[in-house]
């Protein structure tokens, strides 16, 4: 089964492949075997995340979706109203709509837009409640245009931006909170048109200046790509990271060559798994993300199991022992 958050597989070019076979060895890699892996942490659930797991121990608070174990998707609690809309600025995602308390809105890849239509229910819908659209204003900054509503399964108004259905996030707490960014790879904050909130439109892979690791790269959100020691890129390309490892370390869908930036061109391209789907590499390395990093920036991979870390722009795993 595929991971749900992955991002979609891009299609390789022939020319790319016979480049691969030619740089980075024969592209047959086999099925390594489940003891290789060392996946380091617990994954979060389902698209929802599961802000009550801790860390590397797969034991969940509540119903497993970040929820508190005495709520349910039957009985959630009232809804607060949005109030005034705002605009706030974030280091790293530039301009967020916020509530009128000030908490981050987002938005939900799974729904539609056009028309709208909101696919997050039951307990995905406690752990990202649904903003109500009754006494939902637009303030300084805000196109009053873009509000609208859409009508969910119980009857009440869900607010829209620009179409796309609005949540909070159960971990956001305190005005300025983005905890749900990038959540499942599929939870985003939400800019003030609506679109996914963002600096500027980040290249498929980049470099970041991480104030402890250095020059790092960064996937097309602005997240972290990690290297597994346990991968092979000589005589050829193979990912000792499968099934379950695969849940908590999503595989990088290939980027094409001109679409990076700042990123060592040499041994820049796509392989085929085992599993039948393509990811990137670096240097003929496989690369990934990791599930426990939950905003553009977070480094909460680097060095989990003293087997995963950050990618340097020429392909090495930066701050590994020995490398």
């Amino acid at each position: 089964m595929k991971t749900s958050w992955r991002t979609a597989s891009l299609v390789a070019t022939a020319a790319s492949v016979l480049a691969l076979t030619t740089a980075c060895g024969q592209d047959n890699s086999t099925t390594p075997a489940s003891a290789a892996q060392n996946v380091g942490a617990t994954a979060a659930a389902g698209d929802y995340g599961n802000p009550g797991a801790a860390a590397g121990t797969g034991t969940a608070a509540g119903n497993g979706y970040g929820a508190d174990g005495n709520q349910s998707s039957s009985s959630p609690s009232p809804a607060a109203p949005a109030g005034k809309l705002t605009v706030a600025s974030n280091p790293d995602l530039g301009n967020v709509l916020t509530d009128g308390s000030g908490l981050t809105l987002y938005r939900f890849d799974k729904d539609t837009a056009n028309p709208p239509k909101s696919n997050c229910e039951g307990d995905c819908a406690t752990t990202w409640p649904p903003v109500p659209a009754d006494d939902a204003t637009a303030g300084a900054g805000i196109d009053k245009a873009l509000l609208g509503e859409v009508t969910r399964p119980d009857g009440t108004k869900q607010l829209t931006i620009g179409g796309w259905p609005a949540y909070r996030y159960v971990k956001d707490v305190n005005s300025g909170d983005v905890n749900g960014q990038g959540v499942g790879g599929k939870w985003f904050a939400l800019a003030p048109n609506g679109k996914k909130a963002s600096l500027s439109a980040l290249p498929g892979l980049s470099v970041r200046k991480d104030p402890k690791l250095g020059d790092i790269i960064v996937d097309k959100n602005g997240m972290t790509v990690y290297r597994f020691l346990k991968d092979k890129a000589w005589p050829k390309v193979v990912s000792n990271c499968i099934g379950a490892c695969l849940e908590k370390w999503p595989a990088v869908a290939p980027v094409k060559p001109e679409n990076t930036e700042g990123v060592q061109k040499k041994g820049l391209m796509g392989f085929t798994r085992p599993d039948g789907e393509k990811q990137m590499t670096v240097n003929c390395w496989p690369i990934y993300t990791f599930s426990g990093d939950k905003a553009a920036g977070d480094t909460n991979g680097q060095g989990v199991g003293g087997t995963w870390y950050a990618v340097s722009p020429d392909g090495k795993p930066v701050g590994a022992p020995g490398k």
